[in-house]
């Protein structure tokens, strides 16, 4: 009987471990998880600014190469405005389709990556 009792305290002791185990690795796995999120949150921040910057310089660039062209600084400007407006319309058409999607899926493949 009393090999029974002491079977039994181990096997509540293993039971105590492993649930122990399992909550600390849930834990680093939800640490993990949130670690990739946030780090793939900075880098995808700093692309946006350096590729804002890169496309502020270039639009200037176009708009005074333009206005070279046209021999009009102000109209550069006006035929550069009115190429970064139709780009704008054309993404404000697709958002539903391909923009939205695009970024649902980064997230969703970031947040369910899995950390070999």
């Amino acid at each position: 009987m009393e090999g029974l009792k002491q079977k039994s305290a181990d096997l509540v002791d293993h039971v105590e471990d492993m649930a122990g185990t399992f909550y600390k690795l849930t834990l680093l796995k939800a640490a993990q998880k949130a670690t990739n999120v946030a780090s793939s949150f900075v880098v995808i921040l700093a692309t946006t600014v350096f590729g804002l910057f890169a496309l502020l310089f270039s639009g200037v660039a176009l708009c005074l190469w333009l206005g070279d062209l046209v021999n009009s600084r102000a109209g550069g400007f006006l035929i550069g405005g009115g190429f970064f407006l139709l780009i704008l319309c054309a993404i404000i058409a697709l958002r539903k389709k391909i923009v939205f999607p695009y970024f649902r899926n980064l997230i969703i493949r970031k947040l369910y990556d899995k950390a070999d």
